[in-house]
Parts: C-alpha cells; structure tokens; sequence
C-alpha cells in the first residue's frame, strides 16, 4: 500500500504533484471513496469553483481513496491518496488498518516533505521511520529525537506498526527556500523513494524533463546575485561536512548566521510568482 496525503506540510508540493500523477498517469481504480462531508473542514481548505463569465461551474470537492492501481510495469499495488483528513482521525486510522488487513497488502509506504536549510544542488536527502530497519539504516540521512506535530500519516504508520504490518514512512528534506513553491524534484524524489521501498516503478519523464527547466531558472537567479551565491555556498559547506561525518559538521538543521527562508523567498521572488502563475494549469488536487 502506498499513502500519499497532502496537508500540514506539502514543502515543494511534493506529494501534491505525486498525486496528480498517481491520478492522471495510472487510473486508479477505487474501491473506497471517504466522505469529504464527514472528513474535511471546508472553511480551512475551500474546495475550487469556477467563475465562467456569467455563471459557475466546475466545482472540484477534494478527494481521498483507497484505489487499485498499476504501476508503469503493470504491477499492482493499493493506493491512498488524496487530503488529510481534519477530523475523526482515529476512526480513520482504523479504518485503514482493517483495510490493510483485509487486502492482505503486503507492506505499507508513506511519504510527506519538510523545508530543510539544505541546498537544492545536492540529492534530497530523507528521514526513514518505520518497521523496516534495512530502509532506515541505508536511506535516513538524518536521525533526530525531537517532537513534531503530528499528521494523519505519523497515526497511520503508528496504528500499522502496532498492528504488525511492515510500514515505512519517507521524510524528504527540502531546500526551505523552495518549500512554497512547485519543486519538481521533490515529487522525483518522493516517486524514487517509492520505488527504492516498494520495488514499484513509476514514469517521471515529464516531471525529469520540467526539473531541468525549474533548476535552470532558479540557477539563473542564484548567479545573478551575490548574497544568493554566497548563501548556497555556505549550505553547500554545511551539508557535505555533515554527510561526511566530519566532528565538525554542524547539525543539518542548524541555520546560524543563513538569511531566512523569508528572505531567500524574497530574493528568488520574480522567479518563484512566475513559476506559480505561468505553470498553474494542473491545480491543486
């Protein structure tokens, strides 16, 4: 089983764009469609409509499902995926567990995104949690102890690894100046984790292809720009010493004396609005 809900945290709008594809690319089957009317707080997430000159149309509720889905090999594979839920959350997750206990899946695989103060000229690293130990001793790049607010998807992975199934739950670590807008390399890394868990092989083509235009451009705008230079050099300092595991290294999370994701956003922002308003032709599932 795969779980894919967007929500609290989407940075990069990571699983945002993973479930467009999930959606668009492999028609999934459903088998359980949840009642936004019991689920979901309108007011904190409106739902979409369409103002067509004179009249409206095209109201787009939210979805969340339980499907039957294919990869791009023809394996098959359950898919959740959809919004987090606001409310009955506990019901929800044990809903879920039943599910998963009925369909007899084989393991279960979540994925969410956070801003990091990484730079985007290094591979997204990730934070592995779970039962299966081989995927968070080969792929947990960074181990905290620390409390966090919680998501459907931390309830979900609990209730699952208390009920014995093997579950993994992949936190990917994007760069925070990037965070709010549509990263494609982000949802590349959430599909590759996938695949690295699950064995699942999903065709990103598309997505590859619109990365290598975004990092281009925001590229553009870090050379154009002294203090953009010089604060991508010093993240690219602090990351390689800590993934080399230098005494020196300071924590990843550590931001000292780096401009703040406000003010990087400030700086990337021609950039960052035109790619939000010129490439919003997908909207927000």
């Amino acid at each position: 089983m795969v779980i894919a809900l967007t929500g609290f945290t989407d940075a990069g709008s990571a699983v945002t764009r993973m479930i467009e594809l999930f959606r668009d690319d492999l028609e999934p089957s459903p088998v359980v469609a949840f009642s936004a009317d019991v689920l979901l707080d309108y007011r904190a997430r409106r739902p979409i409509i369409t103002f067509d000159g004179d009249h409206l149309s095209d109201y787009r509720p939210p979805r969340l499902e339980l499907s039957l889905a294919h990869d791009a090999l023809g394996q098959p594979f359950v898919l959740l995926a959809g919004y987090e839920p606001d409310f009955a959350w506990d019901a929800f997750a044990e809903t879920v567990v039943g599910l998963a206990e009925g369909l007899q899946v084989s393991g279960i695989t979540w994925v969410h995104a956070i801003p990091m103060p990484v730079p985007h000229t290094r591979p997204i690293g990730t934070t592995v949690s779970g039962t299966r130990t081989d995927l968070t001793q080969a792929h947990s790049v960074w181990k905290p102890h620390t409390q966090v607010p919680a998501t459907m998807g931390h309830l979900l992975e609990l209730r699952l690894a208390e009920a014995g199934q093997p579950v993994a739950g992949f936190v990917l670590l994007v760069p925070h100046y990037l965070a709010d807008t549509e990263y494609p390399a982000a949802a590349i890394a959430g599909l590759d984790t996938l695949s690295v868990a699950t064995g699942l092989v999903f065709d990103a083509d598309e997505i590859r292809d619109e990365n290598r235009d975004y990092l281009a451009k925001v590229d553009d705008q870090v050379e154009g720009n002294p203090e953009l230079t010089t604060m991508l050099h010093s993240l690219e300092e602090r990351y390689d010493s800590y993934m080399a595991g230098s005494t020196l290294a300071q924590p990843i999370i550590h931001t000292g004396d780096l401009p703040s994701a406000d003010e990087l956003a400030a700086e990337l922002e021609r950039f960052l609005a035109d790619r939000r308003e010129g490439d919003d032709k997908r909207g927000r599932r």
